[in-house]
């Protein structure tokens, strides 16, 4: 069973409870317009997860790679690794990134299944990467991250102040901002050529918040030129409260 028929049966499944709203697939472009609730100091999060091996990523990655340049929005594209095994094991890939899906749709999507390419937006709803129309509404109704503190971020420090929920984790993300053309030789997607952006490269716990004003410092990056997001998010693949992008 491929990639594509796998991805609609979990669809169908999600569907059927109600999680995945339906919309028109290919036809819309995806809105550089800034959401009206969210700004480059309370940006809405964008999370895509995605494999190099799975035939119906590459509408996902463009759709990604489209929306990386909104000052309103930090869009992250996470290789997961669930398709390894089909014959070209993903470049970007991590066992943590994959983790890190699964908590997501038990959480966001009550289910035990991971699809690619899904998208979770402010960690609280999830939509189809791919669909273009559906993408666009969401991150317009999502708007901004919200219930959680301020965020100041340099390139050595993040400072936290302000309300939060009990226990909030703090996430470090670097992430690649420049445009990486991977050609494929194996698998579905084998002869091409894919565009990535924004690629997370790492994640990294820094900690928990629980409202009182806080300063951390931030360990130096696995590579040169990432760029560098906070994540204060409620729980196991719970909602963002709040998020900042160097």
């Amino acid at each position: 069973m491929t990639n594509r028929m796998l991805a609609a049966l979990a669809l169908a499944a999600l569907g059927a409870a109600g999680v995945v709203a339906n919309g028109q697939h290919g036809t819309a472009r995806v809105s550089s317009a800034p959401s009206s609730t969210a700004t480059a100091a309370h940006p809405g999060v964008v999370e895509l997860f995605q494999s190099q091996g799975c035939s119906s990523c590459p509408p996902a990655n463009a759709n990604a790679n489209a929306l990386a340049d909104r000052k309103d929005l930090i869009v992250l594209n996470y290789g997961v690794t669930i398709w390894d095994q089909l014959g070209w094991k993903d470049s970007f890939a991590s066992p943590a990134f994959t983790a890190r899906h699964r908590d997501y749709a038990a959480k966001v999507a009550h289910s035990n299944r991971v699809y690619t390419p899904q998208t979770f937006i402010n960690g609280r709803i999830t939509v189809i990467g791919s669909d273009r129309a559906e993408l666009s509404r969401t991150i317009a109704r999502q708007g901004g991250a919200k219930g959680g503190p301020e965020i100041a971020l340099t390139d050595t420090k993040a400072s936290l102040s302000g309300p939060s929920g009990k226990g909030a984790t703090i996430w470090l993300v670097r992430f690649d901002p420049k445009v990486r053309q991977v050609a494929i030789r194996a698998g579905e997607n084998s002869g091409r050529t894919l565009p990535h952006r924004n690629v997370v490269r790492q994640m990294i716990r820094l900690g928990t918040y629980g409202g009182a004003a806080a300063r951390y410092s931030l360990p130096a990056a696995s590579e040169r030129g990432l760029s560098s997001a906070i994540l204060v998010q409620q729980g196991v693949g719970g909602p963002i409260l709040s998020a900042r992008r160097s």
